[in-house]
């Protein structure tokens, strides 16, 4: 197999190629949604790095690669190229989200008050994770609203999901590392 070049100079003028080889402005919507999604994955590597719990690691690599799926559909032109079912993110992604939610945040105590991001570094990086979930989810919705692109609602809820999956693993993370959770001052002071 021949290495493929790592620089192409077909990007120099600003445009980059979607799935499928339709060339687009690299400010294009699309790209925001799907370049948000790579980002929040580097972002979950550096906190997988950062983790010694086995379930949670295995857990977050699994995400990684539903990541990839979601990015590689928002990459593809549906109109011009059909998206592998190979590749397809399924309910059960969602259904093991949901499950992973429900599991750890039956181990926290009951929340009475907002938690103001940080505690330990992972729990801090978690929460780092948890707002580029958040934006890769307004970019996807964005992409849906404004170009009139149908995405796959099983991206919609797991993109949904994981960002709450990363707030109740920031809260474990800080019990795992006994640091006390900090809570919302409502006076400032």
């Amino acid at each position: 197999m021949k290495k493929s070049l790592i620089y192409t100079r077909t990007g120099d003028k600003g445009t980059t190629s979607l799935v499928g080889g339709e060339r687009v402005s690299k400010t294009d919507v699309r790209l925001e949604a799907y370049g948000t999604v790579d980002e929040l994955n580097a972002h979950l590597g550096v906190l997988i790095s950062l983790m010694d719990d086995a379930e949670f690691v295995k857990l977050l690599r699994n995400v990684q690669h539903c990541l990839f799926s979601v990015g590689a559909f928002l990459a593809t032109n549906q109109e011009n190229k059909m998206f592998p079912d190979s590749s397809v993110l399924t309910a059960e992604a969602v259904l093991q989200l949901e499950e992973a939610i429900d599991k750890t945040d039956s181990s926290l105590p009951s929340l009475k008050a907002f938690v103001l991001p940080g505690g330990c570094l992972a729990a801090s990086y978690c929460h780092v994770c948890r707002t580029v979930c958040r934006r890769a989810e307004r970019r996807i919705l964005a992409l849906e609203e404004q170009v009139g692109i149908a995405v796959d609602e099983t991206i919609k809820r797991f993109v949904n999901r994981l960002s709450d999956f990363l707030f109740v693993l920031s809260r474990k993370l800080n019990q795992m590392g006994d640091e006390k959770e900090i809570f919302w001052d409502k006076s400032c002071k």
